[in-house]
């Protein structure tokens, strides 16, 4: 199959593009590296830099998938015009490149869509409760603007669309540094540093985290299942773990000396986040299958590799 993949470079991107292509895919990638550390493309990959927003193709795919993303919060927080900006026009030339090659597009979407959830772990049909101006509006709503934007085409055109809304994916590979650092891949790196383990808020609040190996796993099946049209799926863990204990597992298995120190809280920050995977499992057949232990484990031994 001839596929096409925005953030192909990137985290997801990279293992994504890693499995597909051991089923000798063609794969072009589109990504601008804006957001990448730890790129690694195959060969056989065609690279276009640039931002899916400016990239002009007129190659048809058979299949289109829109990752690219400013996922972490103080990174689109820094960036919010290119974060809304990927998430709007990016999309938009992802739907126009699907609909002109009569393909299939999957979307990456967010578990941020749901905003402070009322219902927890939180299925497909909850609405979402975002603040739609806040400092995280720029990520939040672009998502959702992106979901609608799908859905539209979906009814209008008639589009083969899925959309997908991962929960706090993690692995090898995630940035650690800076304003890029995601929670799981800047633990360990503290720890394996010797540095202080920094957690925003008293560490109470919760997330479910998910192997990148799980996500892989149901993306492949989002974009190859028959009679996904429409659909939209949490791809994510529906067992919470709270921060603070994260960090405390982390320093147990890297055997750090680190202490944890506590930053003030993010604004519009989620107390709690976990994922109802009901749907995932009836209609794709899928659930997670790497503990959090085992996930943790292979990627400190990663990060212990690369430092």
């Amino acid at each position: 199959m001839k596929i096409l993949i925005s953030g192909g470079a990137g985290f997801l991107g990279s293992f994504l593009v890693e499995s597909l292509i051991k089923e000798d895919h063609d794969i072009t990638v589109v990504d601008d590296f804006s957001t990448v550390k730890y790129h690694a493309l195959p060969e056989k990959v065609k690279l276009i830099k640039g931002k899916i927003e400016s990239t002009d193709l007129n190659e048809k795919f058979d299949y289109v998938v829109h990752l690219a993303a400013r996922p972490s919060p103080e990174d689109y927080i820094q960036h919010p015009v290119e974060t809304a900006m990927s998430n709007s026009m990016g999309t938009y030339k992802m739907l126009e490149i699907t609909r002109k090659s009569d393909g299939v597009m999957v979307y990456t979407s967010s578990s941020e869509v749901y905003g402070s959830a009322e219902i927890v772990p939180t299925p497909e049909t909850y609405w979402g409760k975002v603040n739609p101006n806040g400092i995280r509006s720029c990520y939040d709503e672009s998502k959702r603007f992106s979901e609608a934007l799908i859905m539209s085409y979906y009814r209008e055109y008639g589009l083969d669309v899925r959309i997908q809304r991962p929960f706090n994916v993690y692995g090898p590979r995630l940035r650690e540094d800076g304003s890029y650092g995601r929670v799981v891949s800047r633990f360990i790196y503290q720890a394996i540093k010797g540095e202080d383990i920094t957690i925003f808020g008293d560490g109470n609040q919760t997330r479910a985290f998910l192997y990148v190996d799980d996500w892989v796993n149901a993306t492949l099946k989002m974009m190859f299942l028959k009679s996904l049209k429409g659909e939209v799926f949490n791809v994510g863990s529906n067992k919470e773990m709270k921060i603070i204990d994260l960090a405390s597992m982390i320093l147990e298995m890297s055997g750090s000396t680190s202490k944890i120190k506590f930053l003030p809280p993010r604004p519009d920050d989620p107390p709690r986040r976990a994922a109802d995977i009901s749907k995932a499992r009836e209609k794709l057949g899928w659930e997670p299958k790497v503990s959090v232990e085992d996930g943790l484990k292979k990627t400190i031994e990663w990060f212990r590799e690369q430092l």
